[in-house]
């Protein structure tokens, strides 16, 4: 698509220019799937699954079958990409918590600002971006002359997961059953676990003014110490799902009043969680953002603005209908541009606010409680640490002559390599926004290129030449295989959907029977994560993260600036020496390939 002077300065106004996310034949993706997992396996796994590949897309097999429906689904009328289903699927279907497992986190830059005026100053800054994109006057994301999907605007206010035993829903405006933005007018502050709504726009639409916010806050505050401590109900929220969806069906069947409690939760613009606790350092306050007193949170919301007793702040959020490049860049605006409206001379009077308070019987205290304890123990179970190479940046390695990402993958590669003893199946997200309805690509970043890097680097005999034509062909390979992703040319999802699209509809088609391509070395083996990383970058956050993917893995959220490279590892405590033996290596990892470059 090449680029139009016709572009809309209309938030929404490109959303129908935008190509689909192109549907790969079954050939080429079984081709690509081959390529992507052999560097992975023995020449034994390689061969297991080749053979089960062939089965699985013969003339009669399966596959033919499972990829004719997805094409039939990617026609259909009102169907924006065939990865629709998809989504929904892999975020809504998943049944474990996802507090930890599936929120992320950002900590942004300090602010002189102490708690409530910090806490007033972001809630108008949010307010302020939402009637930007209320009234479509949001510009719409441009990269490279193209326009970039603004779907997900829609789904940051008053958006909430809604917990289902099969299956979860997202209880959002912009559908059929909440047409158009959010009228809302309130916000949902938590703090020592009460539950409080807050009116933030006035009954005229106008947004209450910083002084007026940080008025409401600071009598919701003394509301809240004048109490004592709250049921915190948000504890329920990190539940395995189908367990939550059971806990807020009792709550909501127990009393009337509930019903009108979680419908003030559900539709808040946004959650505001205060905190009275200072965090010593920023590594204690990432792991505070990701996970914290789940008391005072509620971690199905879109949008949870968390700032302790000092001012520090960050955010949390919920991933069904956000990724990380939407989200950064309603938090970039929020935190660098001003209020547009100033403060008048006489300020009105401060916004209302009620306490949201559930009704609660023994049983539900104590299925909170239980909740509560079982969160404390499982974040206790989870090790993190933060990785700062100061220095060294974005800039530095197109000096270099290196693709940023490609430099910091490498490092990540060799850091591993050197710190667990092999090279493990490292995941990377690849935004395709530019698609419509466009959101990740899921990139696996060891080629045989990369193999042959880590081996040279381990090579005593090898000398600097050897290692850094190793080193600068990985990373071309790396980025000859992240623009593939970026054009939607990846097997992972497409495969992923087929075992999908099986699940739900293959009795209908036939397909009744184990499909064994999924039980291979090759699919199982690439997606076993040693490594789970995704890359946002902003000058205006510290660090930024999220969990662990599996019982092995190291998630690694990174930002690489112009100036330098921030890194927020985790992991389950288990594999704690690994990851702290990791975090060691990857400094010594970019100053060794910086040298390796600069000497060549």
């Amino acid at each position: 698509m090449h680029a139009s002077p016709q572009l809309s300065a209309r938030t929404f106004g490109n959303e129908d220019l935008l190509p689909r996310v192109p549907l790969p034949t079954l050939e080429e993706t079984a081709q690509r799937f081959l390529q992507w997992c052999s560097p992975l396996l023995t020449e034994e796994q390689a061969a297991r699954t080749e053979a089960a590949l062939a089965r699985f897309t013969a003339p009669d097999g399966p596959g033919p079958v499972l990829h004719a429906d997805l094409q039939r689904y990617d026609a259909t009328e009102g169907v924006h990409s065939w990865l629709d289903e998809f989504w929904e699927d892999r975020y809504l279907g998943r049944r474990d918590r996802i507090a930890l497992n599936a929120n992320f986190f950002f900590l942004f830059a300090d602010s002189p600002q102490g708690q409530v005026p910090r806490a007033a100053h972001l809630v108008a800054g949010a307010l302020a971006y939402k009637r930007l994109v209320d009234a479509e006057e949001l510009a719409p994301a441009v990269q490279r002359g193209q326009p970039l999907s603004m779907e997900q605007n829609r789904y940051l206010f008053s958006a909430c997961r809604i917990p289902g035993e099969l299956r979860d829903t997202a209880r959002t405006p912009y559908t059929p059953q909440w047409p158009g933005p959010s009228r809302e007018r309130h916000i949902l502050v938590l703090h020592r676990g009460n539950a409080y709504r807050l009116d933030v726009i006035g009954e005229d639409g106008e947004p209450h003014t910083v002084a007026e916010i940080e008025a409401g806050l600071r009598a919701v505050l003394a509301a809240s110490e004048a109490s004592g401590r709250g049921a915190g109900v948000g504890a329920l929220t990190t539940k395995a799902r189908a367990e939550w969806a059971r806990s807020r069906a009792r709550l909501l069947d127990h009393d009337s009043r509930n019903r009108e409690a979680m419908d003030a939760v559900e539709t808040a613009l946004l959650c505001v969680c205060l905190e009275d606790a200072t965090p010593d350092e920023p590594l204690q306050a990432s792991d505070q953002l990701l996970h914290g007193d789940s008391r005072n949170r509620w971690f199905d919301k879109s949008i949870s603005l968390i700032v302790f007793a000092d001012g520090t702040a960050g955010y949390n959020g919920e991933h069904c209908r956000l990724d990380g490049t939407t989200v950064i860049a309603f938090l970039d605006t929020l935190l660098t541009r001003p209020v547009d409206r100033p403060d008048p001379a006489g300020a009105r009077t401060a916004p209302s606010w009620a306490p949201v308070e559930f009704v609660l019987d023994a049983d539900m205290r104590a299925d909170v409680d239980g909740a509560a304890a079982d969160f404390a123990a499982y974040a206790a179970d989870t090790a993190s640490a933060l990785v700062a190479v100061e220095g060294f940046g974005a800039e530095r390695a197109k000096q270099l002559g290196m693709s940023p990402d490609a430099f910091a993958q490498m490092a990540f590669q060799l850091a591993h390599h050197r710190s667990r003893g092999h090279v493990g199946a490292t995941y990377e997200s690849i935004a395709t926004r530019q698609f419509r309805h466009g959101r990740t690509e899921a990139m696996r970043v060891v080629t045989p290129e990369v193999v042959r890097f880590v081996t040279a680097m381990a090579d005593p005999g090898a000398d600097a030449d050897a290692r850094r034509a190793a080193l600068r062909a990985a990373a071309d390979a790396h980025v000859r295989r992240a623009r593939e992703c970026q054009a939607g040319q990846a097997p992972e999802q497409h495969l992923w959907e087929l075992q999908m699209i099986a699940r739900r509809r293959g009795a209908e088609l036939g397909v009744t029977g184990p499909l064994p391509l999924y039980e291979t070395p090759g699919w199982l083996v690439m997606r076993d994560d040693y490594l789970s990383t995704s890359a946002v970058p902003s000058p205006n956050v510290r660090y930024w993260g999220f969990g662990s993917t599996s019982l092995t893995c190291i998630g690694v959220g990174y930002a690489l600036l112009p100036d330098r490279f921030h890194i927020y590892l985790s992991t389950p405590r288990a594999v704690r020496e690994q990851m702290t033996a990791y975090a060691a290596e990857l400094p010594r990892a970019v100053r060794e390939l910086d040298d390796l470059l600069a000497g060549g």
